[in-house]
């Protein structure tokens, strides 16, 4: 298999320039902890401790130990191969089946541009919210598209610029968490909390500890996607092969905490049933431990700059990972082109944010679909089966000494990384519901469509 040269600013052979790297360590570190600290966090809590009751700190916690596990895989193969185009591109490297890395492709893209649009709405939610405006759907949907727009525009313009406001945003995102924390340790070390709930189980009367527990864990791991998205600018990056291991490792462990901090405080402070209840469970909790402080009145704010975030994360992952899966030769080649001057993916960019619009019109129309409620759910079953194909794909991927010095992950972590990940998307063990299994295989059906006609477009042509 032929190696990878390192990137010069127009690649040997075609009239293509690389993609130009602008991320150090601090950038990196900051992209993925931004990229993890998405929605999932303020929303899913209540959700999480409506499976297990008080111990709503344990799914987060084996959640964290999974998408722990599968990062080792990861870091193996994003520093023996510093490319974008991710888990698609590891896929394609280990088994070289076109049809197979497509599907891996598409589900990866789907997952992040179904994210991103369902931000952009939450986004549009939020602002008219926060400004108290009383206005219709129709308009909501003009501003979530406007908001797409104006991440086009900055994705346009440049990672350096894409990465820069992520720091602000995060900084953003971390502010609404740790106020959270902090707010509660006050009213717990008040002796206010009954922090005995923190250790009780609660589960429906439908479902075993054991089986609660992995649905809980299916729901949580949502709020811990996201890591994955950073190897996807491994070409953007400054000495990969050398930073992404810490900054990976370093960005996992600090949300992690966070989470499990967040999740024991807002079952000590609020009973399980009410949090459970609650459609924003994290302003229940502070509005418990401090009622003085008019956090209602921020939360939309801080909720809108956090899906922002998500949003222009999850549209840079999209888009690197279309050109880099375009410079394999597995989908067109109008999808590799670089903008000569920004060096940036343009035709990528411009391609997924017409498909994000498309979902946020019909996500808009229909907003109480149980669709767009199983949404969450299916990213996560979808990235899941991705996540169990790297693990694989690392084992495999062995025989193929680059030469080149890489992180390794070992043996068994990516065995054990391939049984948690496909015991949380099996239907008897994961707890899901029957609607997830349903969206995902209505998106692939589509993945599959869209290969068929691309290699038959490339079949004339040949």
């Amino acid at each position: 298999m032929a190696q990878i040269s390192p990137p010069t600013p127009v690649e040997a052979g075609g009239d293509q320039p690389s993609l130009k790297r602008v991320m150090g360590p601090g950038l990196l570190l900051l992209f993925i902890i931004g990229d993890i600290l998405g929605t999932g966090i303020y929303a899913l809590t209540g959700q999480v401790a409506g499976e297990v009751g008080g111990a709503a700190w344990l799914p987060f916690a084996v959640a964290f130990i999974v998408a722990l596990i599968t990062a080792c895989s990861y870091l193996e193969l994003v520093t023996k191969y510093p490319q974008a185009a991710g888990a698609a591109l590891y896929v394609h490297k280990a088994f070289g089946k076109h049809l197979l890395t497509f599907l891996v492709c598409f589900a990866v893209m789907c997952s992040g541009i179904t994210s991103a649009s369902a931000a952009s709405r939450a986004f549009a939610a939020n602002l008219a919210t926060g400004f108290g405006l009383d206005v219709g759907n129709g308009v909501i949907l003009l501003i979530a598209v406007a908001f797409m727009l104006l991440v086009l525009a900055v994705n346009l313009r440049g990672v350096g610029e894409s990465v820069k406001i992520n720091v602000v945003l995060t900084a953003v995102e971390l502010s609404g968490l740790l106020l959270v924390i902090v707010l509660s340790m006050f009213f717990i070390l008040g002796g206010q909390a009954d922090f005995s709930r923190v250790v009780a189980f609660e589960t429906p009367a439908d479902k075993s500890v054991f089986l609660a527990i992995s649905a809980a864990t299916s729901l949580a791991f949502f709020a811990m996607v996201g890591f994955e998205d950073s190897v996807n600018m491994a070409e953007e990056t400054k000495n990969p092969a050398r930073i992404f291991p810490r900054m990976m490792l370093t960005g996992l462990g600090i949300t992690g905490v966070i989470y499990v901090l967040v999740s024991i405080c807002a079952v000590a402070v609020v009973p399980v049933g009410t949090l459970a209840d609650s459609e924003t469970p994290l302003v229940t909790v502070v509005q418990t431990a401090a009622p003085d402080v008019p956090i209602a009145d921020l939360l939309p704010f801080i909720s809108m700059f956090a899906v922002a975030n998500s949003a222009l994360i999850n549209m840079l992952m999209a888009s690197r990972l279309l050109y880099g899966m375009s410079k394999q030769g597995v989908l067109p080649p109008f999808l590799a082109k670089v903008n000569l001057s920004r060096r940036t993916p343009h035709g990528a960019i411009v391609f997924t944010t017409v498909i994000a619009i498309g979902l946020i019109t019909f996500v808009s129309l229909v907003p109480d679909s149980p669709v767009v409620a199983l949404l969450g759910g299916t990213t996560s079953l979808l990235l899941l089966a991705v996540f169990a194909g790297v693990n694989v794909a690392v084992l495999v991927l062995r025989r193929d000494d680059t030469g080149t010095e890489h992180f390794k992950a070992g043996r068994v972590l990516p065995v054990l990384g391939t049984i948690t990940c496909l015991y949380l998307v099996l239907p008897w063990s994961s707890g899901r519901p029957v609607g997830q299994y349903q969206i995902a295989g209505v998106l692939l059906a589509i993945g599959l469509i869209l290969w068929v006609i691309t290699w038959l477009s490339r079949r004339k042509t040949a």
